[in-house]
């Protein structure tokens, strides 16, 4: 069952998509949005994850600059994503993501997937928040090397992502020696097929991996 939620997030209430599986969870995902919102994309990942047995949930990050963002894969929403990633920080994402993960906390332990901008997201929830995380593309992560993660980690990039280059995947590797750093033949945004960067062989390995991954560190069999 899916369905749109009111969630507490500090002084303020978001909107998040909660999808809940069939049966007794494995675990809870939360869902990070890239600089779209929380669209169809997003809430189909979180779907999938909830047909693989976990409570996933993706709060609409956005909401504390501007309510209800679902954005086109073209060059008028990348260029309003960014303007809103801009005014909102990363403060604000994170207390999203704990009020998310407290909310579905009842689902068991608790792990954070993230796309693109929310890939650096969830890559900051592993180093200061504690959970494990998987990030996919995460352009901004190069920005917080220099932190410490206190989580497990997994990290997806393409090959061909014109937006984050070798080196830039080599300090993220270095920073993280225990962190598997999987590199695709594809580009930005892979995993998703409203894009025409869209890697259908690419994105399912990743999947697996990324459910692999969470199996192991969520404890769902």
């Amino acid at each position: 069952m899916s369905q749109m939620i009111k969630l507490q997030s500090g002084d303020t209430t978001i909107d998040a998509y909660l999808a809940e599986p069939t049966g007794t969870p494995k675990g809870g995902i939360v869902l990070i949005q890239e600089i779209f919102g929380v669209n169809s994309h997003i809430r189909d990942v979180t779907d999938r994850m909830a047909a693989a047995g976990y409570t996933a949930i993706a709060p609409a990050l956005f909401d504390h600059v501007q309510k209800e963002v679902e954005l086109e894969y073209d060059e008028a929403g990348m260029s309003k994503g960014i303007e809103l990633v801009g005014k909102l920080g990363f403060d604000l994402p994170l207390q999203d993501v704990a009020a998310a993960a407290k909310r579905i906390a009842g689902a068991g332990k608790i792990g954070v997937v993230g796309f693109c901008w929310g890939g650096t997201v969830a890559y900051l929830t592993a180093i200061r928040l504690g959970l494990p995380a998987v990030s996919y593309y995460g352009g901004g992560n190069t920005h917080f090397v220099d932190e410490k993660a206190t989580a497990p980690l997994m990290f997806h990039y393409g090959e061909n992502d014109a937006h984050i280059s070798a080196q830039d995947r080599a300090q993220v590797q270095q920073a993280n020696p225990q962190a598997p750093v999987h590199v695709y033949p594809a580009g930005h945004g892979f995993n998703c097929d409203r894009r025409d960067s869209y890697d259908p062989a690419s994105a399912k390995l990743a999947m697996e991996r990324t459910l692999a991954f969470f199996a192991e560190h969520l404890g769902g069999a």
